[in-house]
């Protein structure tokens, strides 16, 4: 087994990125949480409240640890860009603010670099965005804090809920169709 590793990837509301992330091979735990760039932010943990008031730089963010022998850095990418809209600015779907913002937060220079490639090949390809920009950010992690234990496994615990049968189960249903071979059983 390889060395584990992680992803930290904002695409909107948390609950719906752990939902998606937690079906793929090769994940061993998605994290919701806030991930920031921003080192003065990084000081102590934020609440669900004070990053909903948009008034920090906080991300509404999962933390992905992985087997890169099963799922590879840039599945993951394919995943997350096939799970949201990476041309809405500070939005998605119904969730509207920074801290929904799309955003992929790097540990290293590789992973920055391996980012930027994948985000231009997209951008060039254009078909799948009919020329709209991708404004997905790539920024340096600073810091993870993970969310409130109310947060972890929502969709999982929540199923019956108005937002969980509108929103996350059709991406859900998207991303297994679309990524079959790498759902677990």
């Amino acid at each position: 087994m390889a060395v584990e590793e992680k992803a930290v990837f904002g695409g909107g509301c948390f609950w719906c990125t752990e939902a998606v992330f937690t079906m793929l091979k090769g994940v061993s735990a998605v994290m919701p949480g806030y991930a920031t760039s921003n080192s003065k932010d990084a000081k102590e943990a934020p609440s669900y409240e004070e990053v909903s008031t948009r008034e920090t730089n906080y991300v509404e963010s999962v933390e992905i640890s992985y087997d890169p022998s099963i799922t590879t850095y840039r599945e993951l990418l394919d995943v997350f860009f096939a799970s949201h809209d990476p041309t809405t600015l500070n939005r998605q779907d119904n969730d509207v603010g920074s801290q929904y913002r799309s955003v992929i937060f790097y540990h290293d220079d590789a992973e920055r670099k391996e980012v930027e490639k994948y985000i231009e090949k997209c951008q060039v390809s254009g078909a799948k965005y009919q020329g709209r920009k991708i404004v997905t950010a790539v920024e340096p992690l600073v810091k993870f804090y993970p969310a409130e234990d109310y947060h972890h496994d929502y969709f999982a615990t929540h199923k019956n809920a108005p937002y969980c049968q509108l929103i996350i189960e059709p991406k859900l249903e998207k991303i297994k169709s679309a990524f079959a071979d790498k759902i677990q059983k």
